[in-house]
């Protein structure tokens, strides 16, 4: 249950992991939600029906995009940057069109749009932007939302990677350890910033109700770990005393086999959330452990479903 004076909400990209569990939260608290989708069940696509489903609410969530969970040749490299750039575009422009727009627009960002970092924390103030293809993606992505006509409150939701029980990111670390591969990633020295899904959600419906928050926000739990610490933590959570490592020859070789990039875990994500922390926002899950308790407790024996890119 959330405590907000929000009242009706509208998401887009509903039917992914964070919108999923959006919505729930949401609805569970009295929420009316509206969705936007391609399916015939959203209450508008993205051809028909933006304004008319975007009048008179109070908040608009745009979770929409291709998962980036893939190879970055050509194809799959437009379409993760047209389903971010077209759909924020086509919601600014629906927004600008209402006669009763939403008062706020939180909009998902990355934050992957930070440098490769093991120094120091990337802050909303002193971050500094990194360069390469996802990086180039989320500054489009921010551009389009920031520069957008539409007149109301904006925030780009930097998330850091999300973890949460029945999906989100931390099914190929699970499945890497039940099968005897849970030591270090490379090098293991990359920092793994990330966020329980209940707290990404959490600070959704805060941004809300604190008019201060505007911009960049990140979203990111306060313990930072390496990736060697992090596969520490979830051997010890499985009972696994023991993980071999995966160099990153290993890496490379098994994402082209899965199709998808070993940028993924290889990147070092520092990420801090400085304007949420400011502002008063408290984590439910600060610390590793205990989110991937309360995962554990809710995940099934066996190897876990991974999408595939």
């Amino acid at each position: 249950m959330i405590h907000t004076e929000l009242r009706s909400a509208v998401v887009a990209g509903a039917s992914g992991y964070i919108g999923q569990h959006l919505v729930g939260t949401l609805r569970d608290s009295g929420v009316e939600v509206r969705t936007i989708g391609r399916g015939a069940s959203s209450d508008a696509t993205w051809t028909h029906g933006l304004v008319d489903v975007l009048h008179g609410a109070d908040l608009l969530v745009n979770l929409a995009g291709r998962s980036v969970s893939c190879r970055y040749g050509k194809r799959n490299a437009d379409a993760i940057f047209s389903s971010r750039t077209q759909t924020t575009a086509a919601l600014g422009h629906a927004i600008a069109a209402s006669t009763r727009p939403p008062k706020l627009w939180v909009n998902a960002s990355t934050g992957t749009i930070y440098r490769d970092s093991r120094d120091r924390p990337m802050d909303e103030v002193t971050g500094e932007l990194g360069t390469g293809f996802s990086v180039a993606v989320a500054r489009a992505w921010e551009h389009e939302l920031f520069t957008s006509p539409a007149p109301v409150r904006k925030v780009a939701l930097r998330m850091s990677i999300v973890l949460g029980p029945g999906g989100g990111a931390l099914n190929p670390f699970i499945n890497l350890a039940r099968l005897g591969f849970g030591g270090p990633m490379g090098d293991g020295g990359q920092r793994f910033s990330w966020a329980h899904v209940d707290d990404v959600v959490a600070a959704i419906t805060y941004a809300y109700d604190h008019p201060e928050l505007g911009g960049p926000v990140n979203v990111a739990a306060p313990e930072v770990l390496t990736n060697a610490e992090t596969m520490r933590h979830v051997r010890t959570i499985l009972g696994r005393s023991r993980g071999l490592p995966l160099p990153t020859w290993t890496l490379e070789a098994g994402a082209r086999i899965i199709r998808t990039e070993a940028e993924l875990v290889l990147k070092s994500r520092w990420v801090e959330s400085r304007a949420l922390t400011e502002s008063g926002f408290c984590f439910t899950y600060p610390k590793l452990a205990a989110a991937l308790h309360q995962i554990a407790d809710h995940t099934p024996h066996g190897l876990l479903p991974v999408a595939l890119g």
